[in-house]
């Protein structure tokens, strides 16, 4: 069994000695493979992202990095051009394809598909075929391959031509856009993106909606039917509860749950949110909806205080520079309008702390998680595992995680500010019982479907084997 994703389960660091300093990653692929042993012949490839990876791959055997670095897990790590991969990820996958699903364009001047835009296109195409020689070469006979995501699009029809023997699964982490926006792409591109994933012998998505759209989209382009006879499937991702559980009341939590319970004060009501400055997350809606929570509501002044975590994300992007310091002038204004000597309404942290966001999880009597799309949105679901006293969750009904969890959450439109504002309200004004009874089903849903178990039913989908 193999897994392919442009990020590997370890990273490296350059010390000032020269010597390599290894770190591992976690999330649903780790807890994946962790689930299956470490005795199922089990492979993953990945890029070198930056120079420590880049170093780690020319001291390594062919790429196989050493198992103690990898928790034993037999991990290929692909030294590709580091322009080709630049063009590649920045240029296509996160300025193209993230922007497509997501449905980010301004489209009076964006996007423009010229022959620069084509000299990139080359580059994901070259990304991709590294990406299924390698494959290739490291799968046994008939062996089953999980590719992941939107920087892997093309792999699985170009893994099939050089193995027909494969069993080929690809994953898609992120939202499908409807037809009339995915075809915003040139009609040579969008069909090369579907038949790339339909060399897969599943396809699987996150949400029906999303795996719906994807449907649609091959009927649009390509024609009526699925011809490649590619499965479509869907597996949502839960959180993992025990590890949030566990982590979240370790000592570090416990000192940056004192610091923040402090920079709130006393007996105050606090709104969470913990995102990367993402596009799509919708980080300066969400605190122009607060401020006008503020100017409706002015009994909550003094009483609340909104916690919001923006993790700066993709600072080599002009547009997510702009928008991350868009989000602190936002910030500031509120606080320089509202604030009073003893009471700061936003809270602002741009510097990543898991520690400090588990803490502001356990804190939280509000959730705010109001993205314009998203393929799931964790955040939702691991706040209310994680929360002491139980929180309220105003979700957008745009984030894939609003087909499990909507049923107990204030349902907003992301775009509505005042409709967010009096969702709000009303996620503050609830009962501390109801609050309570709420955040337990919320939990309930947000864990059905843990990573490991997430990882195996494609696993077992794609191979046939029972769950």
């Amino acid at each position: 069994m193999l897994v392919a994703s442009n990020r590997g389960p370890v990273s490296y660091q350059v010390r000032e000695d020269g010597s390599l300093h290894a770190r591992r990653g976690g999330g649903g692929l780790v807890s994946g493979l962790s689930a299956i042993g470490s005795d199922a012949g089990s492979v993953w490839v990945c890029a070198a992202l930056g120079d420590g990876d880049r170093a780690a791959v020319r001291r390594a055997d062919g790429g196989l990095l050493p198992a103690e670095d990898t928790g034993g897990q037999r991990v290929r790590m692909l030294d590709i051009d580091a322009a080709v991969h630049a063009e590649a990820y920045n240029g296509i996958a996160n300025s193209v394809l993230w922007f497509v699903h997501h449905m980010l364009y301004q489209t009076p001047l964006e996007p423009v598909f010229d022959a620069e835009f084509r000299r990139q296109w080359a580059s994901y195409e070259a990304y991709n075929q590294a990406f299924a020689e390698a494959l290739a070469e490291e799968a046994a006979e008939g062996a089953a391959v999980l590719i992941q995501d939107y920087h892997l699009a093309l792999a699985p029809r170009m893994l099939r031509r050089l193995r027909p023997d494969l069993r080929i699964g690809h994953f898609s982490h992120t939202p499908w856009a409807p037809p009339d926006y995915f075809r915003l792409l040139p009609d040579d591109i969008a069909a090369e993106l579907l038949t790339g994933i339909l060399g897969a012998d599943r396809a699987a998505f996150l949400t029906e909606r999303w795996a719906d759209a994807f449907r649609d989209c091959c009927h649009a382009v390509l024609g009526p039917g699925i011809p490649s006879g590619t499965r479509i499937g869907v597996h949502g991702l839960g959180a993992d509860a025990d590890f949030l559980r566990e982590r979240a009341h370790r000592e570090d939590v416990a000192e940056r749950m004192a610091a923040l319970r402090e920079e709130i004060g006393p007996d105050r009501r606090a709104i969470v949110r913990v995102d990367r400055t993402e596009l799509s997350k919708n980080i300066v809606r969400g605190l122009l909806a607060y401020r006008e929570l503020l100017e409706d509501h002015p009994e909550w002044r003094e009483r609340v205080v909104h916690v919001a975590f923006a993790y700066p994300s993709r600072q080599d992007l002009a547009v997510y520079r702009d928008y991350t310091a868009e989000v602190q002038r936002v910030a500031d204004e509120i606080n320089e309008h509202y604030g009073t000597p003893g009471w700061t309404p936003v809270v602002l942290h741009v510097k990543d702390d898991f520690a400090r966001s588990l803490a502001a999880y356990r804190l939280a009597d509000v959730a705010l998680v109001n993205p314009i799309r998203d393929g799931m949105n964790l955040v939702a679901k691991e706040v209310p595992v994680v929360s002491d006293e139980g929180c309220a969750l105003v979700l957008s009904r745009e984030a894939g995680a609003y087909e499990e969890l909507g049923a107990d959450a204030f349902t907003v439109n992301p775009y509505d500010i005042g409709g967010t504002a009096e969702a709000l309200h009303e996620a503050l004004s609830l009962p501390a019982e109801e609050r309570a009874a709420r955040s337990k089903r919320l939990a309930a849903a947000a864990t059905a479907l843990p990573p490991a178990r997430w990882f195996l039913d494609q696993l077992d989908a794609l191979t046939g084997q029972p769950s």
